[in-house]
């Protein structure tokens, strides 16, 4: 197996270096400060060395340009509250040529402000899909008539007029 390990925090990829450095674990990184060519070179190494199973990458660093088919897990170390940065950065590893089933992992603490952020958001992604669905009105969309109500600030089904 080989993994793509994301995150937002290039010191927080330092600790993951540190530790990998003291277990002698090689791995590949990449983040904003890397020239092209050593850009390159990561990615060359990460796909085509079989002792290197882990990817270390700034998320930001790693949304352009990647195609990291040798991937099969992809962990995202901590949230990124803007879903699309996050989507592309698990495309990475879903390209053209990947062979494996991809397993994402995002990890987050337990009872935290990030937790609660992150159920807001699959809510609002799952409304999302709902709303521009061919059928937003069928139970199958999982959305109830005042949550339909309440996206376009109505109450029981009736409009308010709005003061201008």
């Amino acid at each position: 197996h080989k993994l793509l390990l994301f995150s937002q925090f290039t010191s927080y990829l330092a600790l993951f270096k540190a530790q990998f450095d003291a277990l002698n674990i090689p791995y590949a990184y990449l983040d904003g400060t890397l020239t092209p060519e050593q850009r390159r070179d990561e990615v060359n190494k990460f796909q085509n060395d079989s002792n290197i199973k882990v990817f270390l990458i700034s998320l930001k660093a790693g949304g352009i340009g990647l195609n990291l088919t040798a991937a099969d897990y992809v962990f995202l170390a901590d949230p990124w509250w803007n879903p699309a940065v996050e989507d592309q950065a698990i495309n990475r590893a879903h390209r053209i040529g990947a062979k494996r089933s991809v397993t994402i992992t995002r990890f987050l603490a337990v009872d935290t402000i990030e937790q609660r952020i992150h159920e807001v958001l699959e809510r609002k992604r799952a409304l999302f899909d709902a709303v521009f669905s061919d059928d937003i009105a069928a139970p199958s969309s999982g959305l109830s008539r005042e949550e339909i109500f309440s996206l376009f600030n109505l109450e029981g089904g009736g409009a308010k007029p709005q003061a201008a």
